[in-house]
C-alpha cells in the first residue's frame, strides 16, 4: 500500500482526485445497475427513465436535456426518438427555436415513471437509514459541490491550476 502524501502536496492532490474519479465511477456503475432494478416492472431502462426524468417538470429541447444530464446529444436523441415511438413522449414545438422541437412526456410517459415511485422510496429510506439523513443530505451537498466545481474548471480550462508543489 502506497505512503500516505502530506495534505497539500501535489501528489496528495492527485491522489484525492483518482480515488474521487475512482469512487464516482463505481457509484456510477452501481446507480445503473440499481435503475435498471427499479424501472424494469415499469417497462423502461435506466436510460429512459433519465430522459423522461429530465422533462417531467417543463419539456425541453435534446440539446438542454443532455447538458441536464452529463450525457451526448447523440445518445439522448436516439432515447428520446424510442421514447416517442413507444408513446412515452412527444415532441412539441419550440417557441424558442423552430428546428430544436421540445420532448415532453405523454401521460403513459408520467405513468411509466409513477410506477417507478414506490420501489425508489423504499430504496431512498433504506439509503436514509444506512447513512442518517444528515449524513445523506451532505453527501448530496458534496456531489453537487464537485460537479458545479468541475463545471468552472470546464468553462475556464485556461486557468491556472495554482501553484504546484512536489
Amino acid at each position: 500500500m502506497p505512503e500516505p502524501q502530506p495534505a497539500g502536496t501535489i501528489r496528495a492532490r492527485q491522489d484525492l482526485l483518482s480515488r474521487t474519479a475512482l469512487g464516482v465511477f463505481r457509484l456510477n456503475g452501481q446507480f445503473l445497475s440499481v435503475s435498471e432494478e427499479l424501472a424494469r416492472p415499469a417497462g423502461l431502462t435506466a436510460a429512459w427513465w433519465q430522459v423522461l426524468g429530465a422533462v417531467l417538470r417543463e419539456p425541453l429541447p435534446v440539446a438542454g436535456i443532455a447538458r441536464t444530464m452529463g450525457i451526448t446529444r447523440q445518445s439522448v436523441q436516439r432515447v428520446a426518438d424510442l421514447l416517442v415511438a413507444k408513446g412515452l413522449a412527444e415532441y412539441a414545438p419550440n417557441p424558442a427555436h423552430r428546428r430544436a422541437k421540445l420532448l415532453r412526456p405523454t401521460q403513459e410517459g408520467y405513468a411509466a415513471v409513477a410506477r417507478i415511485g414506490p420501489g425508489h422510496a423504499s430504496l431512498a429510506t433504506r439509503l436514509a437509514a444506512e447513512l442518517g439523513d444528515t449524513a445523506f443530505a451532505e453527501t448530496v451537498q458534496v456531489l453537487e459541490r464537485l460537479a458545479q466545481a468541475l463545471d468552472t474548471l470546464a468553462a475556464d480550462p485556461a486557468a491556472p491550476a495554482g501553484p504546484v508543489e512536489a
